[in-house]
């Protein structure tokens, strides 16, 4: 059946092209030349008793959700038009597929490129595809984001994060002690950022780290200088 299914498409493919070359002697040998090497190759390599053994492709572990997908509907809210691409985005990054997850967040910046929910998001799935490393292009978002938006406090926040996870511990926790000195004191988030310090606290501590400078405890008060002697 192999020799039989590979001479039919031999002749299908000189009727298609006889109408192109037949009156081109040169490029009907040319095609003639053509279908032999063909057939050759077929007859030295082909192996139709051969049993086919297919194998399905991998299958993709579930991913659980990025600190990202569990925490942006307290900080940015869950019912806009980002929300949309970020829900989706976050579909494929459950299944493993962070190339998918940033472009489809791509495709949401095309549509809205001045919202800075999808910045952020962009810049933490791009994270999530380099496994943790801030890479130019993610850092490029976060900042990208903050520009846009500078009294919103996710890109900070979300930056911090991915800064924490690289093991900037000292940058993360500037940003996230900025976030809490401007922000209001009933804000919803306020909670989750010093949770986020307290673990970057306890992480220090583990690793034997000192404190940040802007999170030590204040030294001593100088001593008064002084007085001059009586006359």
């Amino acid at each position: 059946m192999g020799w039989v299914s590979i001479l039919v498409l031999a002749a299908l493919t000189a009727a298609a092209l006889w109408p192109f070359f037949r009156r081109d002697k040169a490029a009907l040998q040319l095609l003639g030349a053509t279908l032999l090497v063909a057939l050759a190759g077929y007859a030295m390599q082909g192996r139709p008793a051969q049993e086919g053994s297919p194998k399905p492709p991998p299958e993709r572990q579930p991913v659980p959700d990025s600190d990202f997908a569990r925490t942006r509907g307290e900080m940015m809210g869950q019912f806009d038009r980002a929300s949309f691409w970020l829900t989706m985005s976050e579909g494929y990054a459950r299944r493993g597929d962070t190339q998918g997850a940033v472009q489809v967040i791509q495709s949401g910046l095309r549509d809205s490129p001045q919202d800075p929910d999808l910045w952020v998001g962009l810049g933490s799935a791009l994270v999530a595809h380099a496994d943790g490393m801030i890479t130019p292009a993610a850092e490029m978002a976060f900042r990208r984001a903050q520009r846009i938006a500078p009294e919103h406090p996710a890109p900070p926040y979300y930056f911090g994060l991915a800064l924490a996870q690289a093991g900037n511990f000292d940058q993360a926790e500037q940003l996230w002690r900025r976030i809490l000195a401007d922000a209001p004191a009933d804000a919803s988030w306020r909670p989750m950022v010093e949770q986020q310090i307290q673990a970057l606290q306890q992480a220090r501590a583990m690793q034997g780290l000192a404190p940040a400078p802007s999170a030590s405890a204040p030294g001593p008060a100088p001593a008064p200088a002084p007085s001059p002697p009586p006359r």
